[in-house]
């Protein structure tokens, strides 16, 4: 299986030294430092290269050509977690209280990344539940995420989330997703 999704999204097979266990348990790492604010931490995790993108109205093409939701690169990944940081984000006025659910992680092969490695792809459901003063909104997905492995460690390169309901209007999303 992993074989054939990874032909039809154009990668390689999935590359050594990623082993499920330690994956699945940095994805839910990053998922539980963004749902307790740990920003420091968080930002810790992306490479110097990392994009960070949530498209609108479907799986998205070209972040660069078309609207999204956020298309972020390392810097400003840094500009938005010092902006989470100082309390005057007033979309997080107060902050939401925030529990994601990760499920059907498949690892989708490897792609080359710029330091002459193999960085693996790997896709995953999710489900975030934010509660707000406003209310409860559930926010549902696929994330598609490539991890780079520097020394022991496990870097965040790329960080894709389409959302269920990208092609209607949102609410506010003054959160990370």
């Amino acid at each position: 299986m992993t074989t054939a999704v990874s032909r039809q999204a154009g990668l390689g097979p999935a590359p050594e030294g990623f082993d499920r266990h330690t994956v699945e348990q940095f994805l839910y790492r990053e998922a539980r430092l963004a749902d307790e604010g740990d920003y420091d931490t968080w930002e810790a995790l992306w490479t110097d290269d990392a994009l960070y993108w949530v498209p609108v109205a479907g799986e998205g093409g070209d972040p660069q050509r078309q609207m999204s939701v956020i298309c972020d690169n390392r810097s400003r990944i840094s500009t938005r977690v010092k902006q989470l940081r100082t309390g005057k984000r007033y979309a997080q006025a107060p902050r939401s209280s925030l529990r994601r659910l990760l499920s059907n992680v498949e690892f989708l092969g490897g792609r080359s990344n710029p330091d002459g490695g193999v960085d693996l792809e790997v896709g995953a459901n999710f489900l975030v539940i934010e509660s707000r003063s406003r209310g409860t909104h559930l926010w549902g997905g696929r994330t598609t995420y490539r991890l780079r492995r520097r020394g022991d460690e496990l870097l965040l390169a790329y960080k894709k989330v389409v959302l269920v309901d990208n092609d209607k209007p949102l609410p506010t999303l003054g959160f990370l997703v």
